[in-house]
């Protein structure tokens, strides 16, 4: 036996929101779109309701305990659809959590390259934030060891405001520890050589 939900009438496809706050908050704090965020979804009949509840609810609402929202939890959990349909229904890509990190912080501490892209590709994602900790992405994907992510960060338009100028290692505003500069991030991926022999303007193009 499972419980069922009777909804008044309504336009064909759509959730019964007449009697159902999907905005709601159970006692860890987390809204039914926030659970939804962490799904693995296989067919897209399943992944069409989950677009519609996204559109329905407020995919900016951070989770009582910890401050995240749907869109750190869906990066945080690899699920890229997720991320895609949020992404899609407005979610602030901007957003920190309690500890001030950014669904782009999350995605880069946790190695997923295909969701920075997803990220840096919205034109409002600001990789110069910075957390509690003074860190920034590009510090931070440093920091978990992926200095591919890193590269990708400084080569984005802004990302000359997320990493220190070439010319030796320098202290992150509001932490002790020395950030890896640009040319050590091409080093690190085997391009030094390439970057004395093409020139460093090749690779931030």
């Amino acid at each position: 036996w499972s419980p069922q939900v009777r909804a008044e009438p309504q336009d064909e496809g759509s959730l019964p929101h007449r009697i159902c706050n999907v905005d709601h908050q159970n006692k860890a704090g987390y809204t039914a779109l926030m659970l939804a965020a962490l799904a693995a979804v296989e067919q897209e009949e399943d992944m069409n309701v989950v677009r519609r509840l996204f559109s329905m609810g407020n995919v900016n609402a951070k989770a009582s305990q910890a401050g995240q929202t749907a869109l750190m939890l869906a990066v945080s959990h690899g699920r890229q659809e997720m991320v895609e349909a949020l992404l899609a229904c407005g979610a602030d890509v901007n957003l920190q959590d309690e500890e001030g990190s950014t669904a782009l912080m999350c995605a880069c501490e946790h190695g997923r390259v295909e969701t920075v892209k997803l990220l840096l590709a919205q034109p409002t994602c600001d990789i110069s934030i910075v957390d509690s900790d003074g860190n920034n992405a590009v510090a931070i994907a440093l920091e978990a060891g992926h200095s591919d992510i890193a590269t990708l960060l400084y080569a984005h338009p802004n990302g000359t405001k997320a990493q220190p100028p070439l010319g030796g290692q320098v202290t992150a505003p509001g932490t002790s520890r020395d950030m890896v500069l640009p040319w050590h991030i091409l080093c690190s991926n085997g391009k030094g050589s390439a970057a004395l022999d093409r020139g460093w303007d090749h690779f931030q193009t």
